[in-house]
């Protein structure tokens, strides 16, 4: 059985930068505060990339004016986050399940077709990607990126994770509030598939971090090239790396007290 992740994994570059992220994950699995408050990290980690995610789809607003806000978009990003943990077991075995679970935390107060594929040929673009694919290609891709989360792969769980969150913005398979889906399906297969299993990193926040690097990347991904394809999936790399960052110095804020 061919094993295209195994393929992406050996593109220019791709090893040296999941390298790259592992070493940095593994050194912030080293920290001394979380031999006993990795639940408070994870949480505080959760929160921050919640609203990064929710930046990245045109809500920006201060991490502490968080619980005052009512926007849906914000208040869906921050159910998806606080549901995530509960989904992690189903997302190996019925991914399909886990993505309109997800859209219908997401996109509540959006839309009436919660956790419903689209049927419209036309969909939100914020990102400016250009047009989605047509309803049935749309399905047979998801469906081939649900293969791939169910079959076994030789290739790193970042290189699964990255797929799967280009994927997802590309395809746009729900006509709505598909960037927070993308990321936090991002997140959950990092977790899932071994290479953050405390959910530490706020990889979200890393996107944000990179500015126009994210919608430049998930461009290159779109041409289809191998150059291009290897391009978004280092970009994921250092938004893990900056996601590492984030926690480390929530790590380091609470050593301090």
């Amino acid at each position: 059985m061919s094993d295209p992740l195994a393929v992406i994994a050996e593109l220019p570059g791709v090893p040296e930068a999941v390298t790259d992220a592992r070493k940095a994950v593994d050194r912030l699995y080293g920290h001394r505060v979380l031999r006993r408050k990795s639940p408070e990290v994870s949480a505080r980690s959760a929160l921050r990339g919640a609203r990064a995610s929710a930046a990245l789809d045109g809500v920006d607003v201060p991490l502490e004016a968080i619980p005052e806000v009512t926007d849906p978009v914000v208040q869906g990003a921050l159910r998806v986050s606080a549901e995530l943990g509960r989904l992690g077991p189903t997302w190996r075995t019925a991914p399909r399940q886990v993505l309109a679970r997800l859209h219908t935390l997401a996109a509540a107060g959006l839309t009436e077709d919660l956790g419903r594929p689209r049927t419209a040929a036309e969909t939100p673009d914020p990102l400016g990607l250009g047009a989605a694919p047509g309803p049935e290609e749309t399905v047979a891709r998801v469906d081939g990126l649900v293969d791939l989360v169910t079959r076994t792969s030789k290739a790193p769980a970042l290189v699964l994770a990255a797929i799967v969150h280009a994927e997802l913005v590309v395809l746009r398979p729900f006509g709505s509030a598909d960037g927070v889906v993308a990321r936090a399906a991002e997140r959950l297969t990092l977790v899932e598939f071994g290479l953050d299993p405390k959910s530490l990193a706020a990889v979200e926040l890393g996107h944000l971090e990179l500015g126009a690097a994210y919608a430049e990347s998930l461009r290159a991904y779109l041409s289809g090239t191998p150059d291009g394809v290897a391009e978004w999936v280092r970009h994921c790399a250092s938004a893990v790396t900056l996601g590492v960052r984030e926690a480390t110095a929530i790590c380091e804020a609470m050593q301090r007290g």
